[in-house]
């Protein structure tokens, strides 16, 4: 690496000054904000985003480009300059409206929202996980798609992440994943500054970082003054040459750099600096004091030489790529087809189909046997289980596994990981290319769930398949039934929760879950076997949500309501009802969110005002379920958190029993 020259060195400083200074006063202006951070990062982000990195401002979305996360996402002003400097879709107003209402700056960078942003973060952690699912989309696809010679999937994952993002267990499980998968094409600065909100890190954080991560198989480099270009330039370098670990470069910063009083300190981590302080530190890094959003002309034609080296780069790029089409046509249309998501016709026709008389079926395992047959015709689909692929029945045995020197492989082993793996999974799609799923227990949805959250806002269109549903778990007690977390997943705005009743609904529910186009699905599916219903009863009815499964003659006495397994409660109710002369209509209701997406007009014909007395039969805790069955109706739930016994007992226990519900629904209708 070249020496450079006493007035490229300024002009380096005068760049890093700006980012320094925009970043000061939108934060001023907006009165809220982190400044610390992207004043101490300043440098390394002006290197990585004008030398290193293999970007196009004027096409963000150019599928070979280097992917940037900023995992510590408090600091997005460092992100929203580096936009603005380079050329990306983000103006100087904008930088002006940071955080204010409609504006392309909002606090965390957000997905979609602001051109550029590869990623929603903020919740710290998941930003480094994510990176390491875009990093392991790229070494999938470069596998599956490379050639000798022509190399169209070519390209890094930087991330930069701090002192809280290393905290989190989720950056500890995405990093040891990503060490033992050898992801040497990704790489993270770690903005090692020792200050975290409540002060210097060394009140809970005295780890040794750099150790822990080489333990984990990371290359681990060291740049002691977070100030020096060069320095930052050559462990990029240095770590874009280690091919088979990732890297970790711990880059010592001051947070707050040049604040005469609030460098080094606490204070300037989530707080505007003060106007001024804003004016010293201006003094203090030789720019004018006088001047807001001040960028030199000299500092923008510099930054903006990024539109002219990405164009070059990526039309260099489309020329191996029209190569690659000639060469390998077959290859290039699979590579088109999943980069866009294209479903080939008739991938969801004539998929499985269970037959009553061969017997109960655990949608489980109805779950494993559809996707076998859809991986085939869905080659994106890719995915595994936190430790529980022979139990959530994700394997796919037709095909590899995702390891180190088998990228190709469509199968990951995400290890008993689920916040990690519900991050990754995002990354994963992020990147282009890849249908993600990942299994676990439902019980267990709570370590996923923040990644469901900013997944469901950032409208990824992931899998998640939660298995061993209910009390029916059984024998493994109260710590693996989930009981309130039905409700707690429903309560996620833009997540879609299906609960099919039986083997061919679950057929359903996946060809749902892969139609999705912005939202994630949750599938919630049975340990214990359940009874086949007649297919022409369910077939093509859960894209309603909520449907009349069995219905009476005449107006209903009353109306059963129930979800996956405890729809058959219901059905079994019915008959014994019948008996008694009592009219019963079971309503099956696999999706709230499907339901209420349909018109007033069919959600009347399903449940129809008149009819009062409702009871809905869940295993799990009642609340939501009010919406359904009204002020008088009443719920068959659970608002305890189960016991260890065989499942069929722990069910009959807490009255999910089709005696039970007939003689709870009886009483309604006596009452009226």
């Amino acid at each position: 690496m070249e020496s450079r020259s006493a007035n490229a060195l300024e002009l380096d400083q005068c760049c890093i000054n700006t980012i320094r200074t925009l970043s000061m006063d939108a934060i001023q202006r907006a009165n809220s904000g982190h400044p610390g951070a992207p004043m101490g990062l300043a440098p390394a982000g002006y290197v990585l985003w004008t030398r290193i990195m293999n970007h196009n401002p004027r096409n963000p979305d150019w599928p070979n480009r280097d992917r940037f996360v900023l995992s510590g996402g408090h600091a997005s002003m460092l992100l929203y300059s580096l936009l603005f400097l380079t050329g990306y879709d983000v103006s100087l107003e904008d930088i002006k409206k940071f955080r204010q209402w409609g504006s392309k700056t909002p606090g965390h960078p957000e997905y979609g929202h602001t051109p550029g942003v590869e990623t929603t973060t903020g919740p710290l952690g998941q930003g480094l996980a994510n990176a390491v699912g875009m990093a392991m989309a790229e070494r999938h696809l470069a596998a599956r798609f490379n050639q000798p010679g022509q190399a169209i999937v070519d390209h890094y994952t930087y991330a930069i992440c701090g002192d809280g993002d290393l905290m989190e267990g989720v950056a500890s499980e995405a990093a040891s994943l990503a060490g033992h998968l050898g992801l040497g094409r990704l790489i993270c600065i770690y903005d090692d500054n020792d200050i975290s909100i409540e002060g210097s890190t060394d009140i809970a954080f005295t780890e040794n970082v750099g150790q822990r991560f080489a333990a984990y198989n990371w290359h681990v480099l060291s740049v002691e003054d977070g100030n020096d270009p060069a320095a930052i330039e050559k462990a990029l370098r240095d770590a874009k040459a280690e091919t088979q670990r990732p890297s970790l470069i711990v880059l010592h910063t001051h947070i707050a750099y040049g604040s005469p009083n609030k460098q080094d300190s606490a204070e300037a981590h989530g707080a505007p600096l003060g106007e001024a302080e804003v004016c010293l530190t201006k003094g203090f890094l030789g720019c004018d004091k006088d001047l807001l959003f001040c960028v030199p002309e000299i500092a923008f034609e510099h930054c903006r030489q990024a539109v002219a080296r990405g164009q070059a780069a990526e039309e260099q790029w489309q020329g191996i790529y029209a190569a690659y089409t000639k060469a390998h046509p077959k290859l290039a249309d699979e590579w088109v087809n999943a980069i866009t998501g294209f479903l080939a016709r008739d991938w969801d026709k004539d998929v499985v189909t269970f037959k009553p008389q061969d017997g109960a079926v655990a949608t489980r395992a109805a779950s494993g046997k559809t996707l076998a047959v859809l991986a085939d015709r869905v080659p994106t689909l890719m995915g595994g289980s936190a430790d529980l692929a022979p139990s959530n029945n994700t394997f796919l045995k037709k095909f590899p596994e995702f390891q180190k020197g088998t990228y190709e492989g469509r199968n990951i082993r995400f290890g008993v990981r689920e916040h990690a793996m519900g991050a990754i999974m995002s990354g994963l799609f992020l990147h282009g290319g890849i249908r993600p799923y990942g299994g676990t227990f439902l019980v267990f949805a709570d370590y996923v769930r923040p990644a469901i959250r900013v997944a469901a806002l950032m409208k990824l269109p992931l899998i998640y398949v939660f298995t061993h549903d209910s009390i029916a778990v059984g024998e493994d007690g109260p710590t693996h039934q989930p009981v309130e977390h039905l409700a707690s997943l429903r309560a996620i705005p833009n997540l879609l929760v299906l609960r099919p009743c039986d083997a061919n609904e679950t057929v359903d529910a996946w060809i749902c879950a892969i139609r999705s186009k912005n939202r994630p699905v949750v599938l919630a599916l049975s340990r214990q076997n359940l009874p086949v219903l007649d297919p022409g009863q369910t077939g093509g009815q859960l894209v309603r949500g909520g449907y009349v499964l069995s219905d009476c003659q005449g107006k209903p006495d009353v109306i059963l309501i129930g979800t996956g397994a405890e729809v058959h409660l219901a059905l079994n109710a019915q008959k014994l009802l019948a008996e008694k002369k009592i009219s019963a209509r079971v309503v099956n209701m696999p999706s709230w969110e499907l339901f209420e997406e349909n018109g007033e007009d069919y959600k009347s014909s399903v449940l129809p005002p008149d009819v009062t007395a409702r009871l809905a039969v869940e295993a799990g805790i009642p609340m939501g379920w009010e919406r359904y069955v009204g002020s008088v109706g009443k719920v068959i739930g659970i608002n305890g958190f189960g016991a260890s016994a065989p499942g069929s007992t722990v069910l009959e226990k807490y009255g999910f029993t089709a005696q039970h519900v007939a003689s709870q629904a009886e009483g309604m209708v006596k009452r009226e």
